[in-house]
């Protein structure tokens, strides 16, 4: 059977679109998604439909449900109700042109994996997407040009258990980027790096959607060095959501309401800060001032 130049199968019904390019519609859809863990619902009805190109920032305390959200997406988690679609599949299809950057988690020191040969796993493909055909040379191209977008060329032959946390970092926003997808779903991308490291990752973000009309859901807890890139915000907090644009959900009102307790934004030199009983707010302490940062009574 025949398929076209860039790997779809013409025949099969499931073929909407190209890889690199969305297909007609939302490329994310929710409809009365509920889920549950450890016996908490940590999302109750949530309505969502991310289109192409945009950039929704999901937000909220540790353990009110974000991973699990993008867990859900990546056909990792069932939902114990409503459905889901990914670029117009069931979550978990290996046809879907999906990036994704997971949660950090240190490599072994002693892998000898170089950073070249994780992000060529973008290509040829991950449990989470099909990759992208490509010859040797055309491969090596795609590498070289995700890395050196991440400003990480230098890092192509280093083992990835020399890296730092901000490199691996890169690496593997860098592997996200080279599977040229359709959606990227990231879980907490800017952790370890610095604030040039977190500018470079957010840039590049916002390049991809913006050229390539990829949809981000970025998981953070640090929403002011994405915040100018922002389209719509999910906000989780103990089972309750709020979507909509920054305006509409940092507002005073909107945070008291999912917190259950008197909270009050500011807008500060352009960045947000949220201020309240620290209690509950969160649960973990905060590490640098480019967040919404949860202040109160008690230490961070």
């Amino acid at each position: 059977m025949e398929t076209d130049p860039m790997g779809t199968d013409p025949a099969d019904p499931a073929a909407a679109h190209v890889r690199g390019t969305p297909g007609p519609g939302p490329v994310v859809s929710l409809r009365g998604v509920t889920v549950s863990r450890g016996g908490r619902t940590l999302i109750r009805d949530l309505d969502l439909e991310v289109q192409p190109g945009e950039f929704v920032a999901v937000l909220g305390p540790n353990g009110a449900g974000k991973t699990t959200l993008l867990k859900v997406l990546l056909g990792e988690h069932r939902p114990d109700a409503g459905s889901v679609l990914v670029d117009g599949r069931p979550p978990g299809d290996r046809a879907t042109h999906l990036g994704y950057v997971p949660q950090q988690r240190a490599f072994d020191p002693g892998i000898t994996l170089r950073g070249r040969d994780l992000v060529a796993l973008g290509i040829d493909g991950t449990r989470w997407g099909p990759g992208r055909p490509s010859r040797r040379a055309d491969k090596r191209r795609i590498v070289a040009d995700s890395l050196a977008r991440l400003e990480a060329a230098t890092l192509s032959d280093k083992p990835l258990g020399r890296m730092s946390g901000g490199e691996q970092q890169r690496v593997r926003v860098a592997q996200a980027i080279a599977a040229d997808p359709c959606v990227m779903l990231c879980d907490e991308p800017l952790l370890s790096l610095d604030h040039t490291g977190q500018r470079t990752v957010a840039s590049v973000l916002d390049h991809r959607r913006r050229e390539h009309d990829t949809a981000v859901v970025f998981v953070t807890h640090e929403i002011n060095p994405v915040l100018p890139m922002v389209d719509r915000i999910v906000y989780l907090v103990d089972g309750r959501h709020r979507i909509g644009t920054p305006d509409e959900v940092f507002t005073s009102e909107v945070m008291s309401e999912l917190y259950s307790s008197p909270v009050e934004v500011l807008r500060v030199r352009g960045q947000i800060i949220v201020v309240g009983d620290t209690q509950h707010l969160c649960t973990e302490p905060w590490t640098t001032g480019h967040h919404h940062d949860h202040t109160g009574d008690g230490a961070h």
